[in-house]
């Protein structure tokens, strides 16, 4: 009875292992990444350029926001000069000390 369950249990394993092995397999395949490279394939034209299908759409242009402090760097320098002077040359005063 003990080998029998042994076997099972290896039999499991087994199978997990390989469904933990075909899963990036699957993924590829519901996402549709071969159709795209089949469709790139198909798009170019003899001389090795690409044409003759919609381009795919760019993605969004990143923004970068301000720091949100409102503190221009001229006024920034200043304050640090003023409220450094005495403190360690360390941290935020790193600089602003002399």
């Amino acid at each position: 009875m003990n080998q029998e369950k042994t076997a099972w249990w290896g039999i499991g394993v087994s199978l997990l292992a390989a469904a933990c092995l075909m899963m990036p397999a699957l993924a590829a395949a519901t996402a549709g990444q071969g159709g795209r490279q089949a469709a790139a394939a198909a798009s170019t034209g003899p001389d090795g350029l690409k044409g003759g299908t919609p381009a795919e759409p760019r993605p969004a242009r990143v923004r970068f926001l301000d720091s949100g402090s409102g503190e221009s760097k001229a006024a920034r320098e200043k304050r640090l000069r003023r409220e450094c002077k005495g403190r360690p040359n360390a941290g935020a005063c790193l600089g602003y000390t002399r």
